[in-house]
């Protein structure tokens, strides 16, 4: 949960980079409660709650995304790769689960080595 806050926290930042383990932990977090959303909309008769949230999350979410195609040394335009049906799908689930560069890239300090964890601080 604390990676979930750590993503909220930088609401619209799309500099820097994201680890793999931020980005996954926030989509986790994010499809759980989607699903709870959908639930208790189903329950209530109506989409509100969803929709609202789907708002919320949008800036953070493309915010990760982001930052997450940084750290393997990709600008973030490559999330317009998405628009073309499976292909693009497929080519960013290579792109988020593939390892970080290594040290230093064209997007800032390897995320890894300054140690930071939200589950540690």
């Amino acid at each position: 949960m604390n990676w979930y806050i750590e993503v909220l926290k930088k609401y619209a930042v799309f500099g820097g980079r994201a680890r793999r383990k931020e980005y996954w932990m926030f989509a986790l977090v994010n499809v759980v409660i989607a699903i709870v959303l959908a639930i208790v909309d189903a329950i209530l008769g109506n989409q509100i709650l969803s929709l609202i949230y789907t708002l919320a999350i949008l800036l953070p979410g493309l915010g990760v995304s982001v930052r997450r195609l940084h750290d393997t040394g990709r600008t973030g335009w490559w999330l317009l790769i998405g628009i073309i049906p499976v292909v693009g799908f497929i080519v960013l689930l290579v792109f988020t689960v593939s390892e970080g560069t290594r040290g230093q890239n064209a997007y800032g300090a390897d995320p890894k080595e300054g140690g930071y964890s939200p589950a540690h601080s």
